[in-house]
């Protein structure tokens, strides 16, 4: 993947020449270290033992030898590794100049200039509710698609509604049995999902309405006024309270083509199979055989005809890649798919889409409540929007005992609590499991985005007190100005402040935005380090301007950073 080019590392990969080996390997190879002590950046010389015939150690110590020190940087050879440490007041001056110029540009690239990433996330389901579980997928997926905008490509936001399947024979049958379009005027989708939840339970003493749902939604398929009419019904009103949420979360799609809208689409693929005998009948079924890949059957079509999710979703790849010609498509959903999705791309692979390597699974750990699982169909969920009520709520509460002459609390109380939300569900990797506790979610101490928000405004109270901080940085710092971040704690923050370009390169090489997550935390809490030891607005005259800039970049990197991951910024707390 194309990707932003950090130029104090592109400088020390110039500076080590090593036979047969490109500044682009070096490159490469430079990681940052996990103590700060041992310098900004490594280069591991174990890789070239073999090829220069000498050990680790010895080809470190060579290299620190011949570089030295350059007044760029410094090389130091560390049990087969080669530290660069870099001139802190250039490092200071370079970073703090980029960002001021740049402002929330800082960290912009056209790395994926002409190139379209599709992103698949969030595809709730019609009549269901928009709970808990559906949190990861929505965050993850519209995290990914700023940052990738951010970084150039033309992202394609994509919805796959879950908005066909015998769920919607089983609620025809229910409303018609026990439902009334008083109660759906009123209740919405409250009373659709009472109405499923009932469906099942009655259809554990009656299972005859099982085979009465698959009628209805043949129905359906067949185009029946009556059926179109209420899944219509049912599709409206689902989309009018979805929307809610998708707004609190500041979240829009460019796409909401579902499974529905694959209908007429299969056949082809169909077809297109069977040309190139990939098609198998088994008991009266249509698969694909991927015995020969360590994978069970892929199942296209049932003996009694119908499609499956697998069906549906070679058509989307094909409509998608026909569409948009991407450059990537990822499929954020969780990892109990994972089986599905190497199937899907290994039929792709198979019927010669060479694009196929260009599909990826981004999967994602579970949500279940602390007693258990979720279950819709047993009425055991958490719907999101009370999360994001309940969260808010609590926030009003502590700004109002807190700050109780703040203006405009609601609305600040909005953003921190919707910001709790998706910076808890942001900040785990994503491959683990979550248990969801409320204590976790609205605790406001600690690692959370409550405290990177309550960091930003500290920020913003320090700029606005300095007066016209645009005019005390019009001009650019010289090595002079950053005098007064000679020392450890503005030289571990200016550190992490050049890295934040190089991060949302990690986040797409990852597909995971807890990287950033994190990454904002360290900012956060070496910026409050700084605070505390160093005075800012009453410092020394020339010490006051570089210390205004790095308090000028620290805000303007955690804002952008925020709002990359969903999370607005509030001015007060």
């Amino acid at each position: 993947m194309p990707e932003f080019i950090n130029p104090n590392k592109l400088r020390i990969a110039r500076l080590v020449e090593i036979e047969g080996v490109t500044a682009e390997e070096i490159y490469s190879l430079l990681a940052v270290p996990q103590d700060s002590e041992m310098g900004d950046y490594a280069l591991p010389c174990f890789r070239f033992a073999k090829a220069l015939r000498k050990a680790p150690q010895a080809i470190a110590a060579e290299l620190a030898q011949r570089i030295g020190d350059n007044g760029f940087c410094k090389a130091e050879a560390v049990n087969g590794y080669l530290n660069f440490r870099l001139n802190k007041a250039m490092l200071a001056r370079d970073t703090l100049n980029s960002v001021i110029s740049l402002q929330d540009k800082f960290g912009d690239s056209e790395a994926g200039k002409g190139k379209t990433v599709c992103i698949d996330f969030s595809s709730i389901n019609i009549a269901k509710p928009f709970h808990i579980g559906h949190l990861s997928t929505t965050v993850i997926g519209a995290a990914l698609y700023r940052v990738y905008k951010k970084m150039g490509y033309n992202a394609v936001g994509i919805n796959h509604l879950g908005d066909w399947g015998t769920q919607f024979g089983k609620l025809i049958v229910a409303f018609k049995k026990w439902g009334s379009s008083e109660d759906l005027n009123k209740r919405g989708i409250l009373a659709l999902t009472d109405l499923y939840v009932r469906f099942h339970s009655e259809a554990e003493k009656d299972p005859a309405l099982d085979e009465e749902a698959r009628r209805s939604f043949k129905s359906l398929e067949d185009g029946d006024a009556e059926a179109t009419g209420l899944y219509n019904l049912f599709k409206e009103i689902t989309l009018k309270e979805v929307n809610k949420v998708y707004e609190r979360l500041d979240i829009a799609f460019d796409s909401y083509n579902g499974e529905a809208f694959y209908n007429d689409k299969m056949d082809p693929v169909l077809r297109d199979l069977e040309a190139k005998n990939l098609i198998v009948e088994s008991e009266g079924a249509k698969i694909v055989d991927l015995s020969d890949y360590g994978m069970p059957p892929c199942l296209l079509v049932k003996a009694d005809g119908a499609t499956l999710y697998a069906t549906r979703d070679l058509a989307a790849a094909f409509y998608r890649k026909n569409t948009y010609d991407f450059y990537k498509c990822l499929y954020v959903v969780a990892y109990q798919q994972n089986l599905h999705f190497k199937q899907v791309f290994k039929v792709l692979e198979l019927m010669g889409a060479e694009w196929a390597k260009d599909l990826v699974h981004v999967p994602f750990g579970m949500v279940s409540l602390e007693d258990g699982t979720m279950s819709t169909r047993k009425g055991k969920v958490v719907w999101l929007s009370d999360v994001l009520d309940r969260t808010v709520e609590k926030s009003l509460a502590i700004i109002s005992q807190k700050s109780p002459d703040l203006k405009d609390k609601e609305r600040i109380a909005e953003k921190i609590g919707v910001g709790a939300v998706v910076f808890f569900a942001l900040s785990n990797n994503r491959i683990k499991d979550i248990v969801f506790s409320y204590d976790k979610v609205l605790n406001f101490d600690g690692e959370t985005g409550p405290y990177v928000q309550y960091t930003n405004v500290r920020c913003n109270s320090i700029l606005r007190r300095a007066g016209n901080i645009e005019e005390i940085l019009a001009s650019p710092l010289t090595e002079e100005d950053v005098k007064g971040l000679d020392n450890k704690e503005s030289e571990v923050l200016i550190a992490l402040i050049e890295r934040f370009p190089s991060i949302l390169n990690d986040v797409l090489d990852k597909y995971e935005p807890s990287i950033l997550t994190r990454h904002l935390i360290d900012i956060a809490q070496a910026f409050n380090r700084f605070y505390l030891e160093h005075r800012i607005l009453n410092a020394e005259e020339e010490y006051k301007k570089g210390r205004l800039a790095l308090v000028y970049a620290t805000r303007a990197v955690l804002t952008e950073g925020l709002r990359l991951l969903g999370i607005q910024s509030p001015e007060e707390m």
